[in-house]
């Protein structure tokens, strides 16, 4: 993982370019005398006591960057971890972008430690070089005889806190090549009895996120949305609303797509919205039932594909022996984070405003207030506060929700703020979906088993294309959201061939929890159980046989005879059923047995899942492990039992007793095993989602069930 600039360009010149936004820093990016706290660079503060600040550019949703990155500069300055602590970086693309999106400045895609692992250990190894040397200054001694260690600064026969050196260290060029630690040398890397550095605040109630912030005087504002995509308000009246106390006002938003109604507090705001009577014009809505849409992309599999996604020769499929085939369709579903959308805006002294959100891409909503309340860059401040989660619905292409909340402070004095607030019911029927899909896979077999052709026929909404991704995501007419974890299996499969067909959205769709692999990596490895059990061989055999002398081949093959040695493959109790599957994801690659008790019919019941997974170095074991553990939850969770579905464009689900999230009991216990690695650190937050559905789905399928129409329930699987 490297960056595009020398060490030298970027921590020169990032700190040289914020130094405006850096209070009290000098032009080459040091901290001007006199201040108590010095930023030695864009992610390094320290105060006269020795105390470590990480700026983290990255926010937290439950994933643990802050940790993450807390790590990597302590382990770098030579600080133990409850001698640093984290705070969220400003809005500043030009210092915090993610280095994968470009110019863009957000989080997502599981790429918070694969992009930022060199940044953060170059800026702390460059803070501990800038104080050994001030120390060796003050001490008359050479910096290469000094150390630091548990913040102590040891050598030349002295000892003294590291703040001692804080003021002097900040006169100091940074290194041109701070020198890294090396593996040997690493006490917090990769230490399992490293904790989070959250856990505290989030365990006794302290923690800060979007929902509860709570201003002076501020309004509090609920909006009255169409229930079908594309409706527009025609007209209103608010008469019963204004009898409700703490009604303040409704207006149309200057959009058109929904009524604003303000209110003293949020309760007022649910009650006066719910009070008023609106005229939609739906002549642009959606009103197609969810059977149409499902009808729509399973016809598609069956005509020409709109997009070639492979290059390879067509397999002699009229040679096969024997051909297994089947159909897979996968529903909309829903986001249903636990802490429901909301951001507070706020006028500024100045004149800018200050927007308080759990801010998963800051430059979005950042350019976005900026256009629309008409203020230049540097007036608009974004406080980024945690976030309950996100699984992808707080990183809108298009700002959506901040949008909403500019645009309803907009049509007010602007004297008091505005908190937007979505109910969750706000969220399930009116929010953003994983887009719905169809897959149709042939496979060709030989009379010995052999693979002579697999085609495969992808169908579904694309996500990428007219949104600021299409141009780094869509190459040649072909969304790769769309088809990734098939057109790039590290699998060998003879006569590979995949096509691809945009249909029509149904709604607004959004990246979900693991992207497109949600629904290829279900598609990909329920195939290969069929096709292993087709040949009359061991599925974790079979899938070893199609794996090549590729390195990802390879880390695939060593994740899935891990899983299969962890999970006593092939060894199950009497009266319980094993399933396992095995995905690359975000650079990582991760394979899960899925023990199961029970029948479809009387209900099934996991009880246990054991997961192997490679994410190269893993920086935190406790929070990769606890990654996976949340990625099998989510993954199987909504497979089992969850979709949206629309009657005549409507939503007919609304909360959790319609739309079902993971119970405490649906999974009796997760065991994860990581494997040691010296590879740069990739994606940890998603890759658990994919291989968890298609491992139950092929447990199920020893019961004599195979589930191709998710969810699960829609083909006849009850669950204990």
């Amino acid at each position: 993982m490297t960056l595009k600039t020398s060490r030298r360009g970027f921590l020169k010149s990032a700190a040289a370019a914020g130094a405006v936004l850096m209070v009290g820093l000098r032009p080459d990016g040091a901290l001007a005398a006199g201040s108590e706290t010095a930023q030695l660079n864009p992610f390094v503060k320290i105060n006269d006591q020795g105390r470590v600040v990480a700026i983290i550019k990255h926010f937290e949703k439950g994933q643990g960057p802050a940790t993450g990155l807390s790590t990597l500069i302590a382990e770098e300055i030579g600080v133990t971890m409850d001698q640093i602590d984290y705070e969220f970086a400003p809005s500043n693309a030009e210092l915090y972008a993610n280095l994968f999106f470009g110019g863009f400045q957000g989080t997502g895609g599981s790429t918070a430690m694969a992009n930022s692992f060199m940044q953060y250990r170059q800026a702390g190894a460059a803070a501990r070089t800038v104080i050994l040397e001030a120390a060796a200054q003050a001490w008359g001694v050479e910096a290469g005889s000094l150390d630091i260690v548990d913040g102590m600064v040891t050598g030349g026969g002295q000892s003294a806190p590291l703040g001692d050196f804080v003021a002097a260290a900040a006169q100091l060029e940074a290194p041109a090549e701070p020198v890294l630690k090396t593996p040997e040398q690493w006490r917090l890397i990769g230490n399992p009895q490293v904790r989070r550095l959250d856990s505290e605040i989030k365990g006794n109630g302290t923690a800060m996120y979007a929902m509860d912030v709570h201003l002076p005087n501020q309004m509090v504002v609920m909006l009255a949305r169409p229930e079908q995509s594309g409706g527009l308000v025609a007209s209103f009246d608010d008469s019963e609303a204004k009898s409700i106390k703490g009604f303040i006002r409704a207006a149309t938003l200057p959009n058109n797509a929904a009524v604003a109604v303000y209110a003293e507090n949020t309760w007022a705001a649910m009650q006066s919205r719910d009070a008023l009577s609106v005229e939609w014009d739906l002549s642009a809505a959606e009103t197609r039932d969810s059977t149409q849409i499902k009808d729509e992309i399973l016809a598609a599999l069956e005509g020409d594909a709109e997009y070639n996604v492979t290059k390879t020769e067509a397999g002699p499929m009229d040679q096969a022996a024997q051909v297994v085939e089947k159909t897979f369709y996968f529903p909309l579903l829903a986001h249903a984070p636990m802490e429901p959308l909301t951001c507070t805006i706020e006028a500024n002294e100045d004149g800018g405003v200050t927007l308080h959100d759990g801010a998963q891409m800051p430059t979005g909503p950042h350019m976005a207030l900026a256009q629309i309340l008409q203020l230049p860059m540097d007036k608009v401040r974004i406080n980024t506060m945690l976030a309950g989660g996100s699984f992808g619905r707080r990183a809108t292409p298009n700002a959506d929700y901040q949008v909403e909340a500019a645009l309803a402070f907009a049509i007010t004095d602007r004297t008091r703020p505005v908190k937007l607030v979505w109910s969750r019911e706000d969220d399930v029927r009116g929010g953003m979906y994983r887009p719905a899909f169809g897959h149709k896979v042939k496979v060709g077999l030989s009379a010995e088993g052999e693979i002579l052709a697999w085609e495969h026929r992808i169908a579904g909404q694309s996500i990428m294309k007219g949104t600021a991704f299409e141009s780094m995501m869509v190459h040649d007419g072909i969304d790769h959201s769309s088809v990734e974890g098939v057109s790039d299996t590290p699998y060998t499969l003879p006569g590979f061939r995949v096509g691809l067909t945009d249909t029509q959205k149904a709604t607004s769709t959004l990246w979900w929890r693991s992207v497109g692999h949600t629904h290829t990596g279900y598609a990909m490895e329920a195939m290969m159980d069929l096709v292993a059990k087709a040949a009359g061989r061991d599925p974790v055999e079979f899938r070893l046989a199609h794996l090549g002398d590729s390195a990802d081949a390879k880390r695939k093959a060593a994740v899935l005879k891990l899983a299969a040695e962890k999970g006593n493959w092939g060894n199950a109790p009497a009266g319980r059923s094993q399933g396992i599957a095995v995905h690359k994801s975000f650079g990582s690659f991760v394979a899960e047995v899925v023990e199961i008790s029970g029948n479809p019919d009387d209900g099934v019941q996991i009880e246990k899942v054991t997961c192997a997974v490679d994410c190269g170095i893993a920086v935190n074991p406790d929070v990769v492990k606890a990654q996976i553990e949340g990625g099998v939850g989510y993954g199987i969770g909504h497979v089992m039992r969850d979709e949206i579905t629309l009657t005549g464009g409507v939503v007919d689900q609304s909360n959790f007793p319609d739309y079902e999230p993971l119970r405490i009991g649906d999974i009796g216990a997760i065991e994860t095993h990581i494997i040691p690695s010296a590879e740069a650190p990739s994606g940890i937050g998603e890759p658990g989602t994919p291989p968890s559905a298609p491992a139950l789905a092929n447990a199920i399928a020893n019961t004599g069930v195979i589930v191709a129409n998710l969810p699960m329930i829609n083909d006849g699987v009850e669950f204990a």
